[in-house]
């Protein structure tokens, strides 16, 4: 295969990439997106296969073995990707992507250091030769990328799992004195054993450069909150992509170049827009120090004890069945109880009794960027119903009902109306303007933030305590 025909694949699986990003930005062309992706990727890792096959046999170097190795380990982490997609729950995506994140940034580790290794069998210097400066700055800019990227986004899936009792794991910000010197002089350490090992080489500052690395993602992660999760999976998405970037261009490779360049400067227009839905400074969620400046993960703590009106289901349906427009405001206790397809029944039934009814999709509901979103997909929700904070806010005061499931912070209208909240200044979806509301939750529980919602209290806010299907089931049954 000449370097003609691989250049010219890698540029079709390029397109193939950029056509994926283009398909997923909408979730009616969502599925040809990820066709587009796998197509790429497939596309992409056969021409690296050739490309190697083509070198060692110039080289006169039997591959049997490695070959071997090779294809084994794609049948096996091929096997093992499709079993977790398949029996992930939608409410672990989440986590799911924290750890995908993870295993990229370790890649990129393990890459750099056998590049480091052995450089002539990745042609970047003759046998005995040292690697040009110029790679060697590629390698360290990759290798603590990477090594950030994978502690940061185990610290993170901790967080978001939510079952675990380090407490590192937990949701709560974990704070110190001197915490940012702390990170600013490991950050320093880490560039100056980086610039020992460019100017030299040597295993022993570029081993010591990356263990600071691994203890400054942890470091710039602990202090964030759950509430600010979905802002950190995409920052550490960006960061995984440029890790790629990096690593790519110390092997050469247009391929891995080109496609992490796309996942992380994808990511990080996700994580400014996300920063700016939250009301947080993007270079703080950068460097990893917004998590204690408010909007901090639920503490869990008691909320103070108010009495709220309450109803049933039955209740809840007739204000719905007799209403001429309501708004469905989702959140993630619809997905923790699964409902987004009795959800759906219910949208069908008071839809063929002629009400208008619309979706309200805050862009961090949920525990990521596009969350509900996906669950609503996945319940075949029409699309067309489906409308985003900016677009919807402007209606919720002519609407007759708003249905809030699961939701809390997005909806908590002391982000407009208390200037020491630590939410203060967060758009939110306006539910509070419509004529009556509606609320299923759980219970009087804190959401993220771990605030007391003034939604909950006002005179037109009826409660209904229980679990999302089945209240949701209940109401389709109530439904006339």
């Amino acid at each position: 295969m000449s370097m003609s025909v691989v250049t010219l694949l890698y540029l079709i699986a390029s397109v193939c990439f950029i056509q994926a990003l283009k398909g997923l930005s909408n979730p009616k062309t969502a599925r040809i997106g990820n066709t587009f992706g796998m197509v790429g990727m497939a596309i992409a890792i056969l021409t690296t296969i050739a490309l190697i096959v083509k070198q060692a046999s110039a080289l006169g170097s039997d591959l049997s073995l490695g070959l071997g190795l090779l294809f084994a380990a794609l049948v096996v982490g091929g096997a093992i990707g499709a079993y977790v997609a398949a029996k992930v729950e939608m409410t672990k995506m989440p986590e799911l992507v924290a750890a995908m994140h993870s295993l990229i940034g370790l890649a990129a580790v393990c890459i750099a250091y056998a590049v480091v290794s052995e450089p002539s069998a990745f042609g970047l210097a003759p046998l005995g030769e040292p690697i040009p400066v110029g790679n060697r700055v590629e390698l360290f800019i990759g290798t603590f990328v990477g090594a950030i990227t994978f502690s940061g986004s185990v610290i993170a899936f901790g967080k978001l799992s939510g079952k675990y009792q380090f407490r590192l794991f937990k949701g709560a910000p974990v704070v110190y004195r001197g915490q940012h010197m702390i990170n600013l002089l490991l950050a320093l350490a880490m560039l100056g054993f980086g610039i020992i090992f460019m100017l030299t080489q040597a295993w022993l500052p570029f081993v010591i450069m990356t263990a600071i690395a691994f203890a400054l993602g942890v470091l710039i992660i602990i202090p964030i909150g759950g509430a600010d999760m979905p802002v950190v999976v995409s920052m550490l998405n960006s960061y995984s992509g440029w890790a790629a970037a990096g690593i790519g261009f110390s092997l050469n490779n247009p391929m891995l170049i080109i496609a992490g360049s796309l996942v992380g400067s994808s990511g990080a227009i996700l994580s400014y827009i996300m920063c700016r839905a939250m009301n947080r400074s993007f270079f703080n969620v950068l460097l990893g120090g917004f998590g204690n400046e408010g909007g901090a993960a639920a503490t869990g703590g008691a909320q103070e004890q108010r009495p709220v009106k309450s109803g049933s289901a039955d209740d809840a349906a007739f204000m719905l069945g007799n209403a001429e427009t309501v708004v469905i405001v989702p959140g993630y206790g619809l997905a923790v109880a699964r409902a987004q397809h009795a959800l759906k029944e219910l949208t069908d039934k008071l839809i063929e009794k002629g009400i208008d009814v619309k979706y309200a999709i805050h862009p961090v509901a949920g525990r990521m960027p596009g969350h509900m979103n996906v669950l609503l997909a996945e319940a075949e929700v029409d699309y067309e119903l489906v409308h985003e904070m900016e677009d919807i806010n402007g209606e919720f005061q002519q609407t007759d009902v708003v249905l809030v499931l699961g939701a809390n912070d997005v909806v908590n209208p002391a982000a407009k109306t208390d200037p020491k909240s630590v939410i203060a200044g967060m758009p939110i979806l306006e539910a509070y303007r419509a004529k009556t509301i509606i609320v299923n939750k759980r219970s009087m529980a804190a959401g993220y933030a771990g605030l007391d919602n003034e939604l909950f209290y006002m005179d037109k806010t009826m409660m209904v305590f229980g679990d999302a299907k089945k209240v949701i089931e209940d109401m389709v049954k109530a439904v006339e």
